[in-house]
């Protein structure tokens, strides 16, 4: 850490900005972007050195072929301190770059592309043989001023009309292939809102967002105080759930502190899969009177130790169900316990595993994403729990990688216990 820190203080100047000319300021931001595009540029081939390392001795322990490299991307995940999906995504830009397209890695290498600008260029491209993507590195980008001035529409209008010439069957089999990758996703947004997203072929989102834009217009017509955009959002839920409202059997799960919900605190509470709420709004959704009266509610008591917040108990009617279990451990750890990784929770685990003397409780329980949970089992990983007395440390797990590397997870603190965030906090070791 400390030749990294030194290495940084090396590149940079260090004379007080504040006190410098315009010019000065403008030169050394962009020499600034420069070397950000070259440590880019080589992060993507350490990384494509790594794989070849771990594909080598997975090979030497007789692993077969399509397990070959296995982890690589959550270990660059954690070295680069990303999600393991963005590692995994890191990795794929890597080896399309340093095995493929050249002339790219020497444009990022040199500051003319900057690492966006670079991903841009391999999805595009990512539909052809390795033959016909070289042609098209070498085609747009073997003059390294190509690119100079274009923005991203640009490239991305560059890149695919290249593709088209080089090879137009597969870019039309690309097109075909999308549909099948359609998909709807949710993520929090300010305020208590969320961005509920579909993936949708052209015609089918066209099709859904002017019926729609229909009804909000007759809605409208007919004097309905609703400005349009709301209309067509409060269409969109209740035709999707079939409910006004759009409330449906769906468990929602609250965490909040009994002084939240009974006291008038201003302490926030926790919505599973969304994250902080505030008080307020909280006590609105739990007593039913804010939007949404048809909720049901049922309260369940959680206990955690004083000091750490640690939650070590339930309702005891609660335990004597294995959903008990599941529920304790979900609102423990709240999103999947890999350090910088705040997938939901899919899979719940042993940190030690079963077949190994691991037993089935809540210490020795952790939330995972799928992904997470098959990295854990590749070789050369480790995880175990970190014990500690209640009132030293929450529920705290070590994970350590291939090359020694170690990596702590805590469990967010609950509403009530300690800093207001609701992510693991991850530390690192040599």
């Amino acid at each position: 850490m400390e030749g990294s820190r030194k290495l940084f203080e090396d590149s940079v100047a260090v004379a007080d900005p504040m006190v410098g000319d315009a010019a000065a300021i403008i030169d050394e931001l962009r020499a600034l972007e420069d070397r950000k595009s070259a440590i880019a540029a080589r992060q993507a081939r350490l990384a494509v050195a790594l794989d070849l390392v771990r594909r080598r001795e997975q090979a030497a322990l007789g692993l077969p072929a399509d397990q070959l490299g296995a982890g690589v991307g959550a270990e660059v995940a954690l070295a680069r301190r990303e999600s393991p999906a963005k590692g995994s995504r890191l990795l794929g830009l890597a080896r399309a770059l340093v095995t493929e397209m050249p002339h790219t890695l020497a444009a990022l290498d040199t500051g003319l592309l900057n690492e966006w600008r670079a991903t841009l260029l391999v999805r595009e491209t990512a539909c052809l043989d390795a033959a016909d993507r070289a042609a098209v590195d070498e085609e747009l980008t073997a003059d390294t001023g190509t690119f100079d001035g274009a923005g991203d529409r640009a490239i991305i209008s560059a890149a695919k009309a290249a593709a088209y010439r080089h090879d137009p069957r597969s870019v039309t089999q690309r097109a075909a292939h999308a549909e099948t990758e359609r998909n709807v996703s949710l993520r929090p947004a300010p305020d208590t809102m969320c961005y509920l997203t579909a993936l949708l072929p052209v015609a089918a989102g066209v099709a859904a967002y002017a019926a729609l834009t229909r009804h909000a217009d007759t809605a409208h017509a007919t004097g309905d105080p609703r400005s349009r955009v709301q209309v067509m959002a409060d269409a969109l839920v209740e035709r999707v759930t079939g409910t006004p409202g759009g409330i449906t059997g769906i468990e929602v799960q609250l965490v909040m502190t009994d002084r939240t919900l009974l006291a008038g605190d201003t302490e926030p509470a926790r919505l599973s899969g969304y994250g902080i709420v505030p008080a307020g709004w909280a006590r609105k959704l739990v007593a039913g009177k804010g939007d949404n009266p048809e909720f049901t509610t049922w309260t369940r008591r959680l206990y955690t130790a004083p000091g750490t917040g640690e939650l070590i108990g339930m309702d005891s009617r609660a335990r004597l169900f294995p959903a008990g279990l599941r529920r304790f451990i979900e609102a423990r750890d709240n999103t999947c316990r890999t350090p910088y990784c705040d997938a939901p929770i899919r899979h719940l685990d042993h940190i030690i595993p079963w077949h190994r003397g691991g037993e089935t409780t809540a210490a020795n329980g952790a939330g995972l994403c799928e992904a997470c949970n098959h990295t854990k089992e590749t070789q050369g990983w480790v995880v175990r729990p970190v014990n500690g007395p209640p009132a030293a440390i929450r529920h705290t797990l070590e994970l350590s990688t291939p090359t020694g590397h170690s990596h702590t997870s805590t469990a967010p603190p609950l509403p009530g216990c300690g800093p207001g965030t609701n992510v693991s906090q991850p530390e690192e070791s040599d």
